[in-house]
């Protein structure tokens, strides 16, 4: 294994499992194991009990099976686009447990939300409050709709700081008074949130803490300028997980310890007393819950440096490659499935290689590993989020991977694998309601 990431959890970390799956599915695979989503879930909801709500933002897995995972488990969903909105209620989600952000929805996904009874849509721009406003009027209907502020400060600590400076994000912190006045201007909108998101792949609980009492601040701000309650304040996501050596789970114990500051803060201004808080953390939920799977093709050494050339690449696992807005490309933790402890029987450092005709499809640079061959089969660990459709599947026309949810001693197809004559495939009807 490169770096110094733990073995996957559950059925993930199971290599007879997987190997198993590898036969009967092929490779290129990705499997996700619900078990590790739900405990995930439950431990944040236990370090945040008393003080949030946790949604689960699909952006990081929209697999409707996955979704519906969480929704099962009593979590609202965050979605970003018109697509996201239809796989949330085909998943089994409320529209009421619903938000909807992102700094350029068009009006067809916007008209699609608002027909479908969104819970809440947050406002980004002053073109949205337009939109969003006519199609409540034409409706005659008052939509919930929160701010989305661009905080002033950044997020210390997190991989990527997403404050004070200028972002396509939301409306800046600074000029938020007059942008709370032009949406009280029109009737059809019912201004009753904030949103607030700071920073992402953030692993220090601390900068989590004081990101969260920021937005408690500017949300008393909304308030009071307002002059009457919020009804809820987003706090985004931004949760870390850990990918490369050194990197550390993110505290929950130190999160739960804070806690309480934060829920004195929010009954210290008796506008937001009754207010719900939002986590929508993705990555967090379901990142660790996944690994990809991969055939090796063909093993060489080049100049004094050994390529494992696999059946997978960046066309499908684009993060893992470096290519996912990395400035500094550092490899995801490798495992060689079924060959015991690895790390203890290190070789000559690999460059793990896919099969496009570009250098960029490199999966890890200095991977650890014994004596491959051709057949043996590789994970690629931490990958349940910001896989494959965060990646261009469309390069190349390779298939499409397969994707399979593990759940107990169940394993479901939730994608079926392409072909060469038809590579796009969509996700698995879910099953049926009982």
């Amino acid at each position: 294994m490169t770096g110094s990431v733990s073995a996957a959890p559950g059925a993930i970390g199971a290599p007879d499992l997987l190997q198993d799956l590898a036969a009967r599915h092929g490779t290129p695979l990705y499997v996700i194991d619900a078990s590790v989503m739900r405990e995930r879930l439950a431990r944040l909801r236990a370090a945040v009990d008393g003080f949030a709500d946790v949604f689960y933002s699909i952006k990081a897995n929209p697999n409707p099976a996955v979704a519906q995972v969480f929704v099962k488990a009593g979590a609202g969903l965050e979605i970003a686009s018109g697509g996201e909105f239809l796989t949330a209620r085909a998943a089994g989600c409320a529209p009421d447990r619903i938000l909807f952000a992102g700094p350029g929805k068009g009006q067809d996904e916007l008209q699609l939300a608002i027909d479908g009874g969104i819970g809440e849509i947050h406002l980004e721009s002053d073109e949205e409050i337009a939109q969003v406003a006519a199609i409540a009027s034409r409706a005659g209907r008052r939509v919930h709709v929160a701010i989305r502020v661009n905080p002033a400060a950044a997020a210390q600590g997190g991989a990527m700081r997403m404050g004070g400076k200028p972002a396509a994000f939301g409306f800046d912190e600074e000029g938020i008074d007059a942008v709370i006045d032009r949406i009280e201007a029109r009737p059809s909108l019912q201004l009753s949130g904030v949103h607030l998101f700071a920073g992402t792949q953030i692993l220090d609980a601390a900068v989590l803490l004081t990101q969260w009492g920021h937005a408690i601040d500017v949300a008393a701000r909304v308030a009071r300028r307002l002059g009457r309650p919020l009804a809820t304040i987003d706090l985004g996501g931004g949760l870390g997980v850990p990918y490369h050596a050194g990197d550390r789970e993110l505290d929950l114990a130190a999160v739960a310890a804070g806690v309480p500051a934060l829920r004195a803060q929010l009954a210290a201004e008796p506008l937001l007393a009754g207010a719900r808080v939002i986590l929508e953390p993705g990555r967090f939920l379901v990142g660790p819950a996944g690994v990809y799977l991969m055939a090796v093709r063909a093993v060489k050494v080049s100049r004094g440096s050994r390529f494992v050339i696999v059946d997978g690449g960046m066309h499908h696992h684009l993060a893992a490659s470096g290519n996912l807005g990395q400035v500094v490309k550092r490899d995801y933790p490798i495992t060689l499935v079924g060959r015991g402890d690895i790390a203890d029987d290190p070789a000559l450092p690999a460059v793990i290689a896919g099969p496009l005709c570009t250098p960029l499809d490199t999966l890890a640079r200095q991977a650890r590993l014994p004596t491959v061959a051709a057949g043996d089969l590789i994970a690629i660990q931490q990958s349940g989020a910001y896989g494959l459709t965060a990646s261009p599947v469309g390069f190349l026309g390779h298939p499409m991977p397969a994707e399979v949810l593990v759940d107990g001693e169940s394993q479901r197809l939730i994608r079926p694998r392409g072909s060469f004559a038809a590579p796009m495939t969509m996700p698995c009807p879910l099953p049926e309601a009982t």
